[in-house]
C-alpha cells in the first residue's frame, strides 16, 4: 500500500536594508535514483530576478545554483513536492559471498575502486567511546551482515536524541 504525501518547505530571510545576495546552492530536490517516486516538484525563489542553473554533483544529487544580479531585502526559497511513500522491504537485497559475515574485506580491485569512500579519519573521543560500547555489546564478530546492520541501527535509534524545537521561525 502506498501513501501519497505532500511536502512544503520554506526558508525565508528578511533584511532591514538592501543587501547583495551571494550565489546560493540549494540541495532540496530528491536524487533521481531515490527509491521514493517523486510525482511532482516545484522550486520557487524570491527575489524574482535571479538565475537558476540545475547541476548534478558526483553522486547524482540535484543542485540548484542561484545567482542574484540585484540587491534585495529578502530571500525566500519554497519547495513543494508530492511523493509516493511505498512500503519497502529493507531486507530485499543480496550479499556477495565475501561480505556475508561482518566484518569483511572487499576484493582487491573493488577495494581500489572504492578507496575514496573507505578513507577513515581518527574518531573523536565521543565517537570512539560509542564505537567501543557498540563493539562490546552491539554485535558479534562473524555475525551475518544483516544482523550486524540491524544491531547498529538499533543502537543508534536507542542513543540518538531528536529535539523538536517549537520556537517560531526555526
Amino acid at each position: 500500500m502506498t501513501i501519497r504525501i505532500a511536502l512544503h518547505h520554506k526558508t525565508h530571510y528578511r533584511f532591514d536594508r538592501l543587501i547583495g545576495l551571494a550565489p546560493h546552492e540549494i540541495r532540496l530536490r530528491p536524487a533521481p535514483h531515490c527509491r521514493t517516486p517523486i510525482l511532482s516538484y516545484s522550486l520557487h525563489v524570491a527575489p524574482e530576478k535571479h538565475f537558476v542553473n540545475w547541476q548534478q554533483d558526483a553522486y547524482g544529487n540535484y543542485i540548484a545554483r542561484l545567482v542574484f544580479p540585484e540587491k534585495a531585502k529578502e530571500l525566500m526559497v519554497t519547495v513543494d513536492l508530492v511523493a509516493d511513500m511505498t512500503v519497502i522491504n529493507p531486507f530485499d537485497f543480496f550479499v556477495e559471498p565475501y561480505a556475508e559475515k561482518f566484518p569483511f574485506e572487499y576484493p582487491p580491485q573493488l577495494a581500489a575502486e572504492l578507496a575514496p569512500y573507505l578513507e577513515k579519519e581518527i574518531p573523536g573521543p565521543l565517537l570512539q567511546a560509542w564505537l567501543d560500547r557498540f563493539r562490546n555489546g552491539g554485535y558479534v564478530a562473524g555475525d551475518a551482515i544483516g544482523n550486524s546492520l540491524v544491531a547498529i541501527n538499533q543502537k543508534l535509534q536507542a542513543e540518538v536524541r531528536y529535539l523538536v524545537r517549537m520556537e517560531a521561525g526555526v
